[in-house]
């Protein structure tokens, strides 16, 4: 069986150097990582997976959603004009500094573009998240300990 770990340091790899595709080899395992969305494909597709030990070999992919159905009258984008703080990197939200500490920012607080509003854990590297942008949180859509994807929107900010 091969190593979640494993995987996800793989997956970090590709992310941080856009790579389309990853192989690994190791003794009798091999990994191979494909994914859309790096290069001019579509955003926020995942990487699908093929895992092989000697012979067998199973494909990990996700299944593609059903398609939405039309909505009956144009919706109102509730979103429109809000900046959206994005997870630079596959890994675990914190939304305090330590579990005795309050949340960096919540709904209605001030930040700037050097505030911290979040810390992103990756393979035991604790990376705090910048605002990079002067606004008002608005949403936060993530919660405490949540695992978060690459790309993924962590906070919305009406900016000044």
């Amino acid at each position: 069986m091969v190593d979640p770990k494993k995987i996800r340091s793989l997956v970090e790899i590709m992310t941080e150097h856009d790579l389309c595709e990853l192989s690994y080899k190791g003794g009798e395992e091999e990994i191979v990582l494909k994914r859309a969305g790096a290069r001019g494909g579509p955003e926020g597709s995942f990487p699908s997976m093929v895992y092989s030990q000697q012979m067998p070999q199973h494909s990990y992919a996700p299944q593609p959603a059903a398609p939405a159905a039309a909505p009956a009258a144009p919706a109102v984008d509730a979103d429109a004009g809000l900046v959206a703080i994005k997870s630079p990197m596959v890994g675990t939200f914190y939304s305090t500094p330590n579990p005795d500490s309050p949340p960096f920012v919540t709904e209605g607080s001030r930040v700037s573009p050097n505030s911290v509003v979040c810390i992103v854990e990756a393979m035991k590297v604790f990376n705090e998240i910048k605002a990079e942008v002067s606004g008002t949180v608005k949403k936060v859509l993530v919660k405490n300990e949540d695992p978060v994807e690459f790309g993924q929107p962590l906070f919305m900010v009406k900016p000044d």
